[in-house]
């Protein structure tokens, strides 16, 4: 963009309709006329399938008011297509970061100008009690201002439908294209009506908390000791108020990190993922002899654990791991009650672990495959609503949903679950650590790694193409000495049986992955970023079942050893 051009743009926001802040701090843009003036000025903010996410800050391309503002009005004008001569009820809710509050108030203002009833939670609240929310109080649509676990400098704006779910097509791209409509904030109705906005509180708290409980068993002569950290967001909000109305008796609440703050002082990321964002919780719960230790990120919907292993230290489990202990507790609990009769299933994205399947399989349970995002295994519920019934779901990416009261996934309840199978596994003796060998020995044993590779630049983005067309065009007939058997192209939507050369359909949505399939099970599947120079490779091994608990460490490092076998016949 010439600089003349990002200069005019940028003077658009000089107008008096601007309040005085922000045009003291785009004249200074303007005046200094560097890279911060570009980086605020060079593009609009794009509303992807997604919502909006960015750096807060002035500007077209940044995350404040007006361009929250402009995104919640090109909502508005959809919903009142989608739903025209309804009434229109839409939930908001934000997390703890800098100004969530203040976007989530202008967002329902927005929505009472068109006339809507706007639903706004008092203060910060878990994402999933919005998608809740939604559904309890028959919005149309719901709305959380949030930027999941990224740095404090960012923030962003989520949409969710009627059935409490993220958007899917076609909404998504109906929705995007409305947004993009709105060029100016004048378009933004500002002129509202104080009794459209409805607050929400205590009693949608409850009866969330006790919908959670109702498909928990009590605790209260538990003696599981638990830390749990919030890390400075929603889960305050949640986790503690759930775990005490089971009865939990031993619940340690990391002061530290306890008080909502959008700055993150503890932490370099709010993380679970990464193992940096626990560290406080563990070294609390080595201190205190915990039993298990729960982190949820700013929003609420994704957790990690730690828990003990076998020599007392506590280990933490990546997304998988939780997955397939959560998803083997809770079909070993249909089970035990003699609920399961055919017509339950499980839902899990493509890139997570494929000891999910064989779990449900173990139970004669129904496993579902979707694309990545929790998105998609929500449109499967809804989609099966009435006919098929949800038990447990969930992604590698720490985030799992149980019971389908709710449409995203949801570290509350998953706390509450997660709780309950490390409090039954150590009043019969034995350990949620235990609970995941116990799979290991008698179900299957996989492991799994991802890969995340950079490609800057133009050339970067044909060199991770040529990657992609290679899969596609000269799939390996071998990878790490291992013969392959089947290669997955979810753009095509085929799958080729390379031993007979049988071609099937993928019924999922085109998307542009692939995925290798190997003689013993084994698989990687090679993902492209939609938005950043990367191409992720999800990559899972197959290895022997244990034959004791003793053999764990050597079976395990065998499984590490295949991994870097494919690693390096994929030069990764």
């Amino acid at each position: 963009m010439e600089n003349q051009e990002l200069v005019s743009r940028a003077k658009q926001w000089l107008h008096p309709s601007f309040d005085k802040e922000t045009r003291t701090e785009v004249q200074r843009l303007i005046d200094e006329n560097g890279n911060d003036l570009l980086e605020s000025f060079h593009k609009d903010l794009d509303f992807g399938t997604g919502g909006l996410r960015g750096i807060m800050g002035v500007g077209t391309n940044r995350v404040n008011i007006y361009t929250i503002g402009m995104a919640t009005q090109g909502l508005a004008n959809y919903l009142k297509k989608a739903f025209k001569g309804e009434n229109i009820g839409v939930a908001i809710a934000h997390d703890c970061r800098n100004n969530s509050d203040i976007f989530a108030r202008k967002a329902a203002e927005i929505l009472a100008a068109n006339g809507f009833e706007a639903f706004l939670f008092e203060s910060l609240r878990p994402t999933p009690e919005l998608s809740y929310a939604v559904r309890q109080n028959n919005c149309k649509a719901g709305i959380v201002i949030t930027a999941s676990h990224n740095p404090k400098e960012y923030n962003g704006y989520k949409v969710y439908w009627e059935d409490g779910a993220q958007l899917v097509p076609p909404h998504d791209q109906n929705v995007i294209k409305e947004v993009r409509k709105i060029k100016n904030p004048s378009e933004v109705k500002t002129d509202y009506r104080s009794w459209n906005i409805i607050p929400l509180g205590v009693e949608t708290d409850r009866n969330y908390w006790e919908r959670i409980a109702s498909v928990a068993s009590e605790q209260h002569d538990s003696d599981l000791k638990i830390v749990f950290t919030p890390l400075h967001g929603t889960g305050i909000k949640g986790v503690p108020q759930a775990l005490d109305l089971l009865g939990y008796q031993h619940v340690t609440v990391l002061e530290e990190q306890a008080q909502p703050d959008g700055n993150f002082p503890t932490v370099k990321s709010p993380n679970p993922e990464e193992a940096a964002a626990l560290k406080l919780a563990i070294d609390r719960a080595s201190k205190i002899n915990a039993d298990i230790v729960l982190g949820t990120d700013p929003d609420s919907d994704r957790i990690g654990i730690a828990v003990k292993n076998d020599q007392g230290k506590f280990v933490i489990l990546n997304g998988n791991q939780t997955a397939a202990v959560l998803v083997n507790y809770m079909l070993r609990k249909w089970h035990n009650t003699g609920e399961l009769d055919g017509n339950q299933f499980i839902c899990k994205t493509i890139v997570t672990t494929e000891l999910l399947k064989e779990i449900a399989d173990h139970y004669k349970v129904k496993t579902y495959d979707t694309l990545t995002g929790f998105k998609w295994i929500a449109d499967v519920i809804r989609r099966k609503e009435g006919r098929e019934k949800f038990i447990v779901g969930g992604e590698e990416s720490y985030g799992y949903l149980v019971d389908d009261f709710v449409r995203d996934k949801d570290a509350i309840i998953s706390s509450v679950i997660i709780c309950e199978a490390a409090a039954e596994a150590k009043q019969a003796g034995t350990s949620f650590y235990h609970e995941l060998l116990d799979i290991y020995k008698n179900i299957a044993f996989y492991k799994e790694s991802l890969v995340s590779v950079t490609k800057p630049g133009i050339t970067g983005a044909e060199e991770i193409a040529a990657m992609m067309e290679g899969f596609r065009n000269n799939p390996p007939s071998e990878v790490a000495g291992i013969k392959v058997s089947a290669v997955r192209d979810y753009q095509s939507q085929e799958e080729i049986n390379l031993t007979t050369g049988r071609v099937k359909g993928i019924e999922l949505p085109k998307s542009n992955v692939i995925q290798v399939v190997l003689e013993d099970g084994s698989l990687f599947t090679a993902r492209p970023s939609g938005t950043e120079p990367k191409i992720k490779f999800y990559i899972s091994v197959k290895g022997e079942k244990l034959s004791s608990y003793d053999n764990f460490e050597e079976e395990n490092a065998k499984l590490e050893s295949k991994i870097e076998a494919i690693k390096n016949d994929l030069n990764i």
